[in-house]
């Protein structure tokens, strides 16, 4: 029987563009956010068209051969009810933070709270009303600064 599981070396040298509507779409995306870095200035909540969204610098995880590459990313969520957070000072606009990873925990109805786990024990809890996620590749890939992988060896 063939290997029908997708793997980052399948996929090609183009922009990424996934939506996340289902549970079992969250892993995949926290998996190509994680070690996005981004400033508190690129992070927004627009109330009235219940949409959180941040412009990120996403390590391309999916690339395996040449240089370590970031690209920059609007990772979205939509139908957002509520925006919390722990460990952020907002009043430091400058603050860069780091994803580790997104955490889905449905309630009732469809309804839930996505958890962005960043770096230093800082997180933002959006509460939605249905799951919908999006993330966009929004520029051309550059040579990442550190010029390695982010490393993850404890």
């Amino acid at each position: 029987m063939a290997d029908l599981d997708a793997r980052f070396e399948d996929a090609g040298d183009g922009p990424v563009a996934l939506r996340a509507l289902e549970a079992d779409d969250v892993p995949v995306i926290s998996a190509l956010v994680q070690d996005a870095i981004f400033p508190a200035a690129e992070m927004r909540w627009d109330r009235s068209r219940r949409r959180f969204a941040l412009l990120v610098n996403r390590f391309r995880w999916e690339r395996r051969d040449g240089a370590p590459e970031r690209v920059q990313a609007v990772l979205a969520v939509e139908d957002v009810l509520k925006v919390s957070s722990q460990g952020i000072d907002r009043k430091d606009p400058d603050l860069v933070f780091s994803i580790l990873a997104l955490i889905w925990t449905p309630s009732e109805d469809g309804m839930g709270r996505l958890e962005l786990v960043l770096a230093g024990d800082g997180a933002i809890a959006l509460e939605v009303e249905a799951l919908e996620i999006t993330l966009k590749d929004v520029t051309q890939p550059y040579g990442a600064i550190s010029g390695k992988a982010p490393d993850h060896k404890v």
